[in-house]
């Protein structure tokens, strides 16, 4: 059963907190995490992309550059732009988008939990982002952002978050300039708390939504914390992490699409028939933009033009995995007709979240490549259905709205 426990946040002081607020690490690159922090000193990006202070180096993940991060937070703290809570607290945050509003509970989760797969995982990860995160924890002493989970929705925890929320003030509410907006509450009730903790403690599972490379990083900290303290009581902060726990029918999940290179020595024509051969039937459309309307149905972008191509059911199979549609766009079609065997190492392809909008596949096959595929997306029982059977999802299979805005919270460890 999953551990859900208050912590003593490090938080921004309430007249910093839109100030402090970015996106997170890992959805920008240098140049891009440089322009939307300039001439904001108070931007979280100082701390998780903290390279961006410093000369552009040939490594970023030289040691120097997450010891800048601590200085940085060391500083916020002495200025007083962050400030940390005199008790453990749990936070209710709320993100609304487009008039969707998905509400979690920011706590922290047990190390145990994710080694013993009460937090399942549907992704692999990376050894050189593990290292990353690793090195950034660990010289910063905090989980400097949250993990992004899941759990099946709980009416106790809808009817406790729903009554909190309904008869409290906000710490904070704002709106970034992506036009997504940020409500914190502050959970400083014993009772509440406990109540809480005793719902998750029913609860049998957790599921990293986003942030595979956190968990996994923060869990080698918490281990390598143990080794270095071996006489640990396990109740220590670095025995935890930082999490924000969504309930499942809050979230969406948007589609991740597929751009690629060329057509693998194909005419247009001859692409188009190898298509047909390899299990789709695929119809026109014109120039106008085409969204897929359902499962198994997928838009291409070819030479100026949109068709709907539809897996027949003979390509379909009877297997969690294999039937999601980012497999059955790999196994028939990327991979046989267009020769990407490996869709993570591949240089002919790219992946454009759907966020961007279909128009944004339009202009890369129109600039840098040639062919593009909108895929519909992965529903969130789906997710759950390949963590529950220990299984991985295809490469960029999810892609979560909003982002957790990072920098409203810390966990020092």
């Amino acid at each position: 059963m999953a551990i859900v426990r208050p912590f003593k946040a490090i938080r921004p002081d309430k007249k910093y907190a839109d100030k402090v607020v970015s996106l997170p690490y890992d959805v920008m690159n240098r140049e891009e995490a440089a322009n939307m922090a300039d001439g904001n000193p108070y931007s979280f990006l100082h701390i998780c992309r903290s390279e961006i202070d410093m000369p552009e180096q040939d490594n970023p993940y030289e040691l120097c550059v997450y010891e800048r991060a601590k200085e940085n937070i060391s500083q916020n703290l002495e200025d007083g732009v962050f400030v940390q809570e005199s008790k453990p607290v749990l936070y209710l945050y709320k993100q609304v988008m487009d008039g969707r509003a998905q509400v979690g509970i920011v706590g922290c989760v047990a190390v145990d939990d994710y080694i013993n797969n009460v937090i399942k995982k549907h992704e692999f990860t990376r050894v050189e982002k593990e290292i990353d995160r690793i090195n950034h924890f660990d010289i910063c002493n905090a989980n400097t952002e949250p993990v992004f989970l899941t759990y099946r929705d709980n009416k106790k925890v809808r009817s406790i978050v729903e009554g909190w929320i309904s008869n409290h003030d906000s710490l904070y509410d704002i709106k970034t300039s992506d036009g997504i907006e940020h409500v914190l509450w502050t959970v400083d009730d014993d009772k509440t708390i406990q109540a809480l903790t005793e719902i998750f403690g029913e609860i049998p599972a957790l599921y990293i939504a986003d942030g595979h490379h956190r968990s996994a990083s923060a869990c080698k900290v918490g281990l390598k914390r143990r080794e270095e303290n071996p006489d640990y009581t396990g109740e220590e902060e670095f025995n935890f992490f930082m999490a924000v726990i969504f309930p499942d029918n809050d979230l969406k999940i948007f589609d991740y699409n597929r751009v690629v290179k060329d057509l693998n020595g194909n005419t247009p024509e001859q692409f188009i028939e190898k298509v047909k051969n390899a299990g789709f039937d695929v119809a026109e459309k014109g120039k106008e933009v085409y969204k897929p309307a359902g499962k198994h149905i997928f838009g291409m972008y070819l030479e100026e033009k949109w068709y709907e191509i539809t897996a027949k059911p003979e390509i379909i199979p009877d297997h969690v995995i294999d039937s999601l549609d980012v497999s059955i766009l790999q196994n028939n079609l990327l991979g046989p007709v267009l020769g990407i065997e490996d869709p993570r190492t591949d240089k002919r392809i790219d992946f454009v979240g759907g966020i961007r909008g279909l128009k944004e596949l339009e202009r890369r096959v129109k600039t840098d490549m040639t062919v593009a595929f909108a895929v519909y997306p992965v529903e969130i029982s789906d997710l759950l259905s390949v963590s529950d059977n220990d299984m991985v999802m295809p490469p960029k299979s999810t892609w979560f709205e909003p982002k957790l805005g990072s920098g409203l919270f810390m966990h020092k460890l």
